[in-house]
Formats: structure tokens, sequence, C-alpha cells
């Protein structure tokens, strides 16, 4: 028996970092991860961008942006300049779906 069989409050989700890149277009993944969590979509995607941007901080004119989907088809989107504002604590739920070294990247007030 896995965690998804006991708990249905939970979703598996993928999220993925990704870089633009303007010469060819395309975005390019610069990080990604799986969890199974009860955290909205949205939520991931937005704390792992941040915590993306805190441990390797972008050069000038670099773009990216954050997507995680779950296996139902719900996904979320969301860019830098969409990032909540220094009042936005993520939750206990949302730091515990992010590797490690993403949640350390994440001050306590973010």
């Amino acid at each position: 028996m896995t965690c998804e069989d006991t708990d249905t409050t939970e979703v598996r989700l993928a999220w993925e970092i990704q870089l633009y890149e303007p010469f060819s277009r395309v975005w390019i993944c610069r990080g990604y991860g799986r969890a199974t969590t009860s955290a909205e979509p949205a939520d991931i995607a937005s704390a792992a961008l941040a915590g993306h941007l805190i441990a390797r901080p972008p050069r000038p004119g670099e773009t990216f942006r954050a997507i995680a989907r779950t296996d139902t088809k719900q996904e979320a989107v969301v860019t830098a300049d969409q990032l909540p504002d220094t009042a936005w604590e993520p939750g206990p739920d949302v730091r515990q779906a992010l590797p490690l070294y993403l949640r350390d990247a994440l001050p306590a007030g973010i």
C-alpha cells in the first residue's frame, strides 16, 4: 500500500523550472521534481520558482517560469513577475513537496 492509496486529498504532481531561450524560441528545462501533496499546484510552482531563483540567481536578460501539473491534468504556470510578495509564506505541505535544496533556499518569510 502506498501513500496514494491511503489519503485521497493528496495528488501526484510534477513540477518543472524552465528557462526561455530567445534565439531558438524554446523553453529549456533547468530543474524538475515530483511530489505527492495536498498543496495547490500554483503554490508548488511559486515556491519551486522562488527557491530556484534564490539558489541560482538569474543573469541579466534570463526569463524563467515554473509549471506544475497534476496527474489529473490540472496545470499551473508561474512566471517570475507573478511570484507572491514577501508577505507570502509557503505552508508546510508546500515545503515538504520541494527538494531540500529548494526548501533551504526559501527564507522563513517567503
